[in-house]
Order: C-alpha cells, then structure tokens, then sequence
C-alpha cells in the first residue's frame, strides 16, 4: 500500500514532521552544547565557592538547561506557522513587560553592574535574552504582514518606522539596565532585518548614522557606567590598568595563549584550574576551550559556528515568506554577531561586554532563548520543505 498522499510527501513524514528537519544545524548546536558542557565543568569543578563542593553541580546544571530548551525548541519547530504570527504579539508584550519588572527595585537584581535579572525561588531569568527573540519576530510580523497586506515585496517607509519603534522599546529598557552588550546585540540584528526588508541603502547609512549619534549622546549625557567607559579604554590599550579593568583582558589572552595548536589537556590549564579568569564558566568560556583544548579545539568551535550560521542563512533564502525570511536573517545576525563579540572580547580585538557565548556559556535564559530561536529556524525550514 502506498505511503504516498497528495503533493508527493508521505504520511509517516506527516505524522513526524522533525524527520525532515535540518539534521546539520540541529548536529552543529548540539555539538556546541557538549562542548560547552565540558568547558563548563573543568572551568567550575575544582572552585568550591561557586559548586559548594559538588564538582559535577554546573555541569549537571547546563545539562538540565540543555534538556529544557531542547523541548522548547521542538515545541517552536511543531507549533504551526500561522500560531507563531498569532503569538508573536504576546511574545513581544511578555518580554517588555519582563523588561520593565527588572527596572523595579525589589524585583530586579543587579549582577555584575547591571539590573538585568529576575530572582524567583530555585530560577533566575534574564528577560533580555528573550528580548532579542521578541525584537526578531515582532519586526519580522509588521514588515511582513504590511508587505502583504499592501501586496508589495519591499517594505514601505511607513513599515519600517513602525518596525523600528517596535525595536526601539526593548532598547531603551535595555540601555536602562545598562546591559551594552545586548544593546549591541539588538542593533546588529535590526540592521540585519531592516537590510533584507528591501530597503533602500540610504536607509542603512541612516541607521549607522542614528547608531553612531547615539553612542557619542549616550558618552556625553553619561548614560553609560563609568566602568563601561572604562572597559572600552581597556580594549583600546589592556596595558594601561593590568590589575584593574584591564584584567580580564590580559589574563584571558594569556590563557588562550598557553594553549597553543594542541592544548594543555582539557582539565590541566594552569590558568584555568587556578582560578585567573574571571567569570570562566561565563562570559570567558572560550578561554578555556583556548588553553586547554587549543588551536584546534577552539578553532573547531568557530568552525560549528559557522555550520550553523550557513544553516540559518540557507533556511533564510529558502524561506517561503517574507516573514520566515526576516526571522531566520535576524537570528543569524544574533548570533554570529555574539559570537564574534564573545570570542573577539576573550582575544582582545572587542570590548569586553558581558555576553555569553551562545550555546557554550552556562546560563539559563541565554540556552533557552536560543533554543527557541533554533526552533523556529527549524519552523522555517519545514514550512519551506513542506509541499
């Protein structure tokens, strides 16, 4: 008896959709997970402050992060396509309204310099994290339903204003934090969107523009921490303050250099067992992969970055609307942008921001917000491969 049903697709892929899903990506991300699972661990398992004895505590906690963002990506990558457009209004509401809880004293808790966290009982949320993914889909579902509404391929200018203001909400409440690094992060994705909107490039030299005017009134008015002003001077010359905000820097570079082609062995890092980098297991998780795993071990986890920002830019291209496409392109720039700034921070050549590197760092809200984003790239794909 045949499989087969009308337009050539058989029941059984019916029935399990995911066997058509993009294998490559979901390898690349689940490798980048395993990776970041061991980095994490030899970076916490010997620092009795951070475990309270338990040397398998953050590994087993990335694990458990892992576990939970993998069901919400199958359940972004199932859910039907006409739900994450009738959702995304309520995505994009849930994550100001998280965004303006962390401004209130008494909900929001201040790490690191910067009120960016929610403290529940056993849960700590970073609602700007899943900012990013609601600016994604809330631009992405204006542009495109004003295209479609208007039957029109590239977006209007009305279109984009408004799409803009839709970014420029979480922005704002995000430089309140101050949070630059997601700030930084939100920019390079809504240059990403409004760049595949159909635009003209005055409108992209406008954007540079508007960014670049806002950096220099947001140094001038000091919206901007002192020591966030003071990083960038550490990343322009890290000699000037070797122990102070220089820190960081110079000892990062100093791991990563001790490793060399091959690595000190993953556990054996002199830098790493011995505590010289701050926030290891964090910010600075590559820095581990460069001193113990070497050339070869970090250079392999650029190489399943790029996997995986090929599988997105492919799922973008081949997206069968405007929507899918903005959303895919969006969730590229997220990521190789963090990426590139995590890594480029650890190696000197970025400013040192407090971002995770996605997938790899411990951090729940950072796992589970970019699993989601991985979901709905799988949406894209099977809704593009579906006939």
């Amino acid at each position: 008896m045949s499989l087969m049903y009308g337009g050539g697709r058989s029941r059984l892929d019916r029935r399990w959709p995911l066997r058509q899903a993009d294998w490559l990506l979901v390898l690349a991300v689940g490798a980048l997970s395993a990776v970041g699972a061991m980095l994490i661990w030899s970076a916490t398992y010997q620092r009795d402050a951070l475990t309270g004895g338990d040397q398998y505590d953050f590994l087993l906690r990335h694990l458990m992060n892992f576990a939970i963002g993998l069901v919400l990506a199958v359940g972004a990558a199932v859910i039907p396509h006409r739900w994450v457009r009738i959702l995304t209004p309520f995505v994009y509401a849930g994550s100001v309204l998280g965004l303006i809880l962390v401004l209130v004293p008494g909900v929001g808790a201040v790490v690191n310099g910067s009120r960016s966290w929610i403290h529940l009982p056993g849960l700590s949320i970073q609602p700007s994290e899943f900012a990013k993914l609601a600016v994604i889909v809330g631009m992405a579902l204006l542009i495109a339903e004003k295209g479609e509404t208007n039957h029109r391929e590239e977006a209007r200018t009305i279109d984009l204003a408004q799409s803009l203001v839709v970014a420029a909400i979480p922005v704002a409440l995000v430089v309140l934090q101050p949070d630059l690094g997601t700030v930084m992060v939100l920019g390079a994705l809504v240059f990403g969107i409004i760049a595949v909107s159909g635009v003209s490039k005055r409108w992209l030299v406008g954007l540079v523009l508007v960014a670049t005017t806002t950096a220099v009134l947001a140094i001038q008015f000091h919206v901007l921490k002192d020591y966030q002003l003071a990083r960038f001077a550490a990343f322009a010359d890290p000699s000037q303050d070797p122990r102070g905000i220089g820190y960081n820097v110079n000892q990062a570079r100093i791991a990563i250099g001790n490793g060399g082609v091959f690595g000190q062995g993953l556990f054996h890092g002199s830098q790493t067992q011995n505590a010289f980098v701050p926030e290891q297991h964090t910010d600075f998780v590559f820095t581990v992969a460069g001193e113990e795993l070497g050339l070869i071990g970090a250079g392999g986890i650029i190489v399943l970055f790029a996997i995986v920002l090929w599988r997105g830019l492919r799922i973008a291209v081949n997206a069968r609307d405007a929507f899918g496409r903005l959303v895919a392109t969006g969730v590229v720039c997220w990521f190789g942008f963090q990426a590139f700034e995590n890594i480029g921070m650890t190696l000197g050549i970025m400013p040192v921001t407090g971002l995770p590197l996605p997938f790899v760092s411990y951090g729940g809200s950072s796992m589970f917000s970019g699993l989601l984003a991985v979901g709905l790239l799988q949406n894209i794909h099977l809704r593009s491969n579906s006939i």
